[in-house]
């Protein structure tokens, strides 16, 4: 539960239908099991006490009572049980029988929770033996053993009384298959964990559909989802059960089982970050006539061992068909923004700086492809080379050969004149090399693209990436200024994956090979002086690996997490790579250098918006340029 990772299980048990028994036994193994590996919550499917299966039998007084037996056994099973347990049964009410999914913790029968939607089409006829849930609340008193009273109706949740942020809503199968299920509401008012206890017979093409209707619940309502659903043994006459149970959370599937295997699936809902995004949703709003009971249940607190996988690099797609789809959209979002800026404003020409490193590379790329949709002629691309005390070779020649295999117009200006005499007119040491030494090339450089955009009725493409921008890496009023940025919401991880992406789709192969060369170039700014003809200057060495910044940027801003939990998180998605010394040393320049530098982002130029994270003042990201950093850095120092 540290950090707000709850341990979720869903269970297929070996059910016999109708075998009341020997289900409950069953059930008691799993939950001992469950209790074992510290599991916080466990769903079992659909009316897993007596099996969905049972048909009329669910009309037998016996099958009944025995039912409601085997729950008020299976409720004291779990007294000396950590966690909440979900199991189903038919329910006998008022001369009625229910569909129910019964909440159990610590002894007790929390609450009973009715299906609301019985299928009766195809195979299912649920109709024909249950009634449907309704809102209003049913006070059982008698017959479940205990002293306080049940709630049979739908609108019920369970909060957890030591994880703040742990709300529990249940459904049952088909009520995830309508148009308006129950969970909807559930979220909207407060649940952020929707348990689905589901007998769903298995047919051709169902498995994938089912599987991308739970991660679809889970993203529309920005909550856990754990489905768990019946197996083998429910397969009887004319329908086969597969046992598919997922785990998902805010669209991703965290887990699923194995077909036609019954067992356990675990993994780890992070309830914390779905409470921090509903806060950001300001459509995320409940409805004030809902009313909804609600019942605390109590849990051990304990630090959860996490067995999801932690992504370290979040802005990248890991499958590669998936990474070059997103690669195509990021380019295709970047050029027709460029190309609506140069329609709209009547440039015929665009201004890039190109040094040979990645962030100008893509730039001119970008620049490129809203030429070819605007059918302009790539002459009107001004691509600029401005040689500098740090320029190496290896870039300079980079820069030329992708200039003339784009066909855009060459010009260079060598700044190292210009900038000699600013040193002697505010009297800087050229000998001495530090931040007004490397900044006067920026702003020069800056100077150079703005008036030959004036002389030709052009517009400043800038190259600034969403890295740069979140460790304020930019010389204010230099390369952070520019008329257009098309990679101001780009992450650096992305950069080079979008470089590479062009140079495959490439069919110049002079292009395709320089763009490769580009790949393998360290990055830098170039602002001091080469040693022995190679960059000196290394941006990664200065301010930290790339990755790890991004890894960072994407868990602050995205997900709204604390330092220790995003420390926690990068130990396990980097520990083969980073000992935990250089996480924390990067992870505090990151928070440091996040916090001192929003004044640079507080006057962003225009950029054509990519990803769920951008730090424009305009849209993604309102921070006081004078907020401090203290209470994140004390928390660092506290690990």
């Amino acid at each position: 539960m540290k950090d707000g990772f709850v341990s979720v299980a869903c269970v297929t048990p070996h059910v016999t239908v109708a075998g009341i028994k020997e289900n409950t036994e069953e059930i008691k193994s799993w939950m001992e099991l469950a209790s074992e590996e510290q599991v916080d919550v466990c769903v079992f499917p659909e009316l897993c006490i007596t099996g969905f299966t049972c048909g009329d039998l669910f009309y037998s007084d016996l099958l009944l009572r025995q039912a409601k037996e085997a729950l008020v056994e299976l409720a004291a099973h779990t007294k000396n049980l950590d966690g909440i347990y979900f199991v189903g049964l038919p329910f006998s009410h008022k001369g009625k029988i229910y569909n129910v999914a019964a909440a159990l913790n610590k002894g007790k029968i929390l609450g009973l929770v009715p299906k609301t939607n019985l299928p009766n089409y195809g195979e299912f006829y649920e109709a024909r033996q249950f009634t449907p849930g309704k809102e209003d609340m049913d006070y059982i008193e008698a017959g479940l053993n205990q002293e306080d009273s049940v709630c049979l109706g739908t609108n019920q949740y369970f909060r957890c009384r030591e994880v703040e942020n742990l709300v529990i809503g249940a459904e049952i199968c088909e009520d995830l298959w309508v148009p308006n299920p129950p969970s909807v509401e559930m979220a909207l008012n407060g649940a952020t964990l929707i348990v689905n206890l589901s007998a769903s017979d298995e047919l051709t093409g169902k498995r994938s559909y089912r599987k991308e209707l739970v991660k679809h619940q889970s993203a529309a309502l920005y909550c856990g989802y754990a489905y768990a659903s019946a197996g083998i043994g429910e397969s009887t006459q004319d329908v086969v059960y597969s046992g598919h149970s997922l785990i998902c959370e805010n669209g991703s599937c965290l887990m699923e089982s194995e077909p036609f295997e019954e067992g356990m699936i675990v993994s780890e809902i992070d309830v914390n970050t779905i409470a921090f995004r509903r806060r950001t949703m300001n459509t995320f709003t409940a409805r004030a006539d809902f009313a909804i009971t609600e019942s605390d249940f109590s849990l051990k607190v304990k630090e959860t061992e996490l067995s999801r996988y932690v992504d370290p690099t979040p802005f990248v797609p890991s499958n590669e068909a998936e990474r070059s789809e997103r690669c195509e959209e990021i380019l295709n979002i970047q050029s027709y923004g460029l190309r609506k800026r140069l329609s709209h404003t009547g440039c015929k020409t665009a201004v890039v700086g190109i040094s040979g490193g990645l962030d100008s590379t893509l730039a001119l790329l970008v620049t490129a492809r809203a030429f070819d949709l605007l059918e302009l002629d790539h002459s009107g691309i001004i691509a600029v080379t401005m040689p500098g005390f740090g320029t190496t070779d290896r870039t300079y020649q980079n820069a030329l050969s992708m200039i003339e295999a784009l066909h855009a117009t060459l010009k260079e200006v060598d700044i190292r004149p210009a900038v000699l005499q600013h040193f002697k007119d505010i009297e800087q040491e050229e000998s001495v090399h530090d931040v007004t030494y490397e900044n006067s090339q920026a702003r020069e450089r800056t100077q150079i693209l703005m008036d030959i955009a004036n002389k030709g009725n052009g517009m400043v493409i800038g190259t600034g990436d969403l890295s740069e921008l979140a460790l304020g890496w930019a010389t204010y009023n230099g390369d952070h200024m520019s008329m257009y940025g098309v990679n101001t919401s780009v992450p650096k991880t992305l950069v080079r994956h979008l470089v590479k992406y062009y140079a495959d789709e490439c069919s110049s192969e002079k292009l395709k090979n320089v763009l490769y060369d580009v790949l393998d170039t360290p990055v830098s700014p170039e602002l001091l002086p080469p040693e022995n003809g190679t960059i000196s200057q290394k941006t990664e060495e200065l301010v930290g690996p790339y990755e790890l910044h991004d890894f960072f940027l994407y868990h602050l801003v995205r997900l709204g997490q604390e330092p220790k939990k995003i420390y926690r998180l990068a130990r396990i998605a980097f520990g083969k790579e980073y000992d935990d010394g250089t996480i924390k040393k990067w992870l505090k320049t990151f928070l440091r250098r996040f916090f001192a530098q929003q004044f640079k982002r507080s006057c962003l130029p225009d950029g054509p918006k990519v990803g769920t994270v951008a730090l424009s003042p305009r849209g993604d990201w309102r921070m006081p340029s004078d907020a401090v950093a203290s209470q994140w850095l004390l928390e660092m120092e506290s690990l």
